[in-house]
């Protein structure tokens, strides 16, 4: 008579979940039996090559040569030779600064001419300090300039009267500047599009062509054309001894990790490209 407690014929009993895990796990413990077989110093060359890799491609792709917002928390501002009109640019990011401290101090060996202050953002955000850093900056001397931040997406006329009533620039300030830096959900061309709108505005309102600050892979990517080669440009490019970008450019941001005297925490460091009469001469004209 047939068991009944037996497996009728052609049914395979299950494995047992101890049997079933050793089963598996073997091929795990022939992998840790490999590497066992491995002397130790080739373990570690092998994984300093691996990090080494890592860390060269990591920067070739994502920070050189188009770096833009890499904060060097560890490292020295470099700061670049053959150029000798230095400035700074603020915002409320860099709180109560020192002005006496400020109209005295240098950038490597060069002094601190000029200082750019952001003003506005969006069609309804101020800056908290524009005000007293835009006065305190001419009081102390300083050439001085005024930007707005682009927000893509928000109506760009509003963008631009709304700097136009904040910003009262004046002669011997610098011609307005439009920060651009985000792409957001537009498409390139709607970008380029909103972009030329608020320089057209703000143009028409000074009788010059407001200065173009974004980075240098952002300039190559969206605003590569030609109606934006007419703008002064103040290009943003980190941590490097020379550009590599092969247009006309006014300004360099070229870090973002300076420390200065009359202000605490770090600092945007730029370059102007020419002489401190050039940049004179860029600055707004007295009224005719």
């Amino acid at each position: 008579m047939k068991n009944p407690q037996s497996p009728s014929k052609g049914t395979r009993r299950r494995p047992s979940k101890k049997r079933r895990k050793r089963a598996s796990s073997k091929g795990g413990w022939g992998f840790l039996n490999f590497l066992h077989g491995i002397p130790a110093w080739l373990l570690w060359l092998g994984g300093l090559v691996v990090i080494g890799l890592y860390v060269g491609l990591f920067y070739h792709f994502f920070v050189s040569p188009f770096s833009f917002r890499w904060r060097a928390i560890y490292g020295e501002p470099n700061f670049p030779e053959g150029y000798e009109v230095r400035g700074i640019d603020i915002s409320h990011y860099q709180e109560r600064v020192n002005w006496e401290k400020l109209r005295n101090a240098s950038i490597g060996n060069a002094p601190v001419s000029f200082v750019i202050i952001k003003a506005t953002e969006g069609s309804d955000l101020f800056d908290d300090n524009f005000n007293r850093n835009f006065a305190n900056a001419k009081r102390n001397d300083l050439i001085r300039g005024a930007y707005h931040f682009f927000v893509p997406g928000v109506n760009p006329r509003k963008q631009a009267e709304y700097f136009l009533s904040i910003a009262l620039l004046e002669s011997g300030d610098l011609p307005p500047v439009l920060d651009i830096e985000k792409k957001g959900n537009l498409s390139p061309e709607q970008l380029r599009r909103d972009v030329k709108t608020w320089l057209d505005i703000v143009e028409k309102e000074y009788g010059v062509k407001p200065i173009l600050y974004t980075g240098y892979k952002f300039k190559l990517d969206y605003l590569n054309t030609p109606e934006f080669d007419e703008y002064p440009y103040w290009i943003a490019h980190y941590y490097v001894e020379k550009l590599a970008y092969k247009g006309k450019w006014t300004f360099w941001q070229h870090t973002d990790c300076g420390k200065v005297s009359g202000i605490n925490g770090f600092v945007d460091f730029n370059i102007f490209n020419g002489s401190l009469q050039d940049l004179l001469d860029l600055t707004l004209p007295e009224p005719q």
